[in-house]
């Protein structure tokens, strides 16, 4: 197995975590707006996911960096950007008292955010394909896209 093919496999997996994470975060707001969930209740559960979700983010973005995938790591460095300042900030929590003022603004960034992960997993479905017929095949049928 090559290791161009671990790398789209792990790079699958984290998205997939951002992705799932940031959905459930999405579901907690919807929960909240149509009152299924209480101001404390919900803002703790999403604020144990934010941290981790930085992370993560931080890390795809690094290893697309370090892997020389220069596209991709474009790609994910503004989100990158952008969360690092609301962490410096101390802005990404969000607070019991203000959430039902930030409710809408906090739907919309989640689905922006949600769909930049769906759009960065289609790219790294297509490269988990190519890298894996490509790892299968022999070197007469190599297909290099990019």
């Amino acid at each position: 197995m090559s290791f161009d093919l671990i790398f789209w496999v792990l790079c699958f997996f984290f998205d997939l975590a951002l992705l799932s994470s940031n959905f459930y975060q999405l579901v907690i707001l919807s929960d909240l707006e149509a009152d299924y969930l209480n101001p404390f209740e919900s803002s703790s559960r999403i604020n144990f996911l934010i941290v981790p979700e930085f992370i993560v983010h931080g890390l795809l973005c690094a290893i697309f960096l370090l892997t020389w995938h220069w596209l991709l790591f474009l790609i994910t460095l503004p989100l990158a950007c952008y969360s690092a300042m609301l962490f410096v900030n101390k802005r990404h929590l969000i607070d019991v008292t203000e959430v039902f003022r930030a409710l809408s603004g906090e739907k919309k960034f989640r689905l922006i955010k949600l769909g930049f992960y769906l759009f960065l997993l289609f790219i790294i479905i297509f490269r988990l394909i190519l890298s894996a017929f490509n790892s299968l095949t022999s070197d007469e049928h190599y297909v290099d896209l990019f």
